[in-house]
């Protein structure tokens, strides 16, 4: 392929562009990466903050039976053994559709993010919300920071939102209607963690930070898989 003098005009520009995004990128993720541990050492040296015990009650105020049933089912997917279930049949879904791709990038995503979950829990060791501060103690051997289910909900629906994003016709009915179900779960997620006592508004926000910055990672490794896969296609083709 010749390049022309024009060509090389408009490659400059958009090389540029593309680094400009590229550094913007990578300051939003050492910034998110900064907040995430300092908020995670304080964390460890606090059982909670006193703006957490502020905004809890807050959102725990509203006793209607309506939004509690509705915080319940907010929480659902991320119950138990459900997040395994779910992420293990959406992946084969994938897989025998031919989305190798998107099932392996599915499993990067969300089983990187409970071995994340798991392991900060453990490293922060941070007590669940008393029952004297919040009225009652939510029932749950595992640590408080981070939320495990944020980080799921995250990484698994955040990446269900990118692919369908990715892959659905613009403009269609199915692509909206998948965006919004994928993207609802994780914006109620948080307050229902709080709203249900199982976690501080701290350790909803440090779950949103840690999770974002495991789906980024994951994302981009899903690109790359994605591009190498197309690749050795045209050339299977050629």
């Amino acid at each position: 392929m010749i390049i022309t003098g024009r060509s090389r005009e408009g490659v400059a520009p958009k090389r540029a562009r593309e680094s400009r995004r590229l550094l913007r990128a990578e300051v939003v993720y050492a910034a998110a990466l900064a907040a995430f541990a300092v908020l995670a050492v304080l964390a460890h040296a606090y059982a909670y903050f006193a703006w957490d015990l502020r905004l809890a009650r807050l959102i725990q105020s509203d006793n209607s039976p309506a939004w509690a049933a509705f915080m319940d089912w907010a929480s659902v997917f991320g119950n138990r053994w459900t997040p395994h279930a779910l992420t293990a049949a959406t992946a084969l879904t994938f897989f025998f559709r031919r989305r190798r791709s998107e099932a392996a990038g599915l499993v990067l995503s969300a089983g990187g993010g409970a071995i994340l979950s798991n392991l900060f829990k453990f490293i922060v060791a941070r007590p669940r919300p008393a029952a004297e501060l919040v009225g009652f103690a939510y029932q749950s051997s595992e640590k408080s920071f981070p939320s495990g289910h944020v980080i799921f909900y995250v990484c698994y629906f955040g990446f269900l939102f990118f692919v369908a994003y990715a892959l659905l016709p613009r403009g269609s009915v199915a692509r909206r209607v998948s965006l919004v179900l994928a993207a609802l779960p994780v914006a109620v997620v948080g307050v229902s963690r709080v709203y249900l006592r199982a976690h501080w508004p701290s350790d909803v926000l440090g779950a949103y930070l840690l999770a974002g910055l495991w789906l980024a990672f994951s994302l981009a490794t899903y690109r790359r898989w994605k591009r190498r896969a197309t690749f050795h296609t045209e050339e299977e083709r050629t």
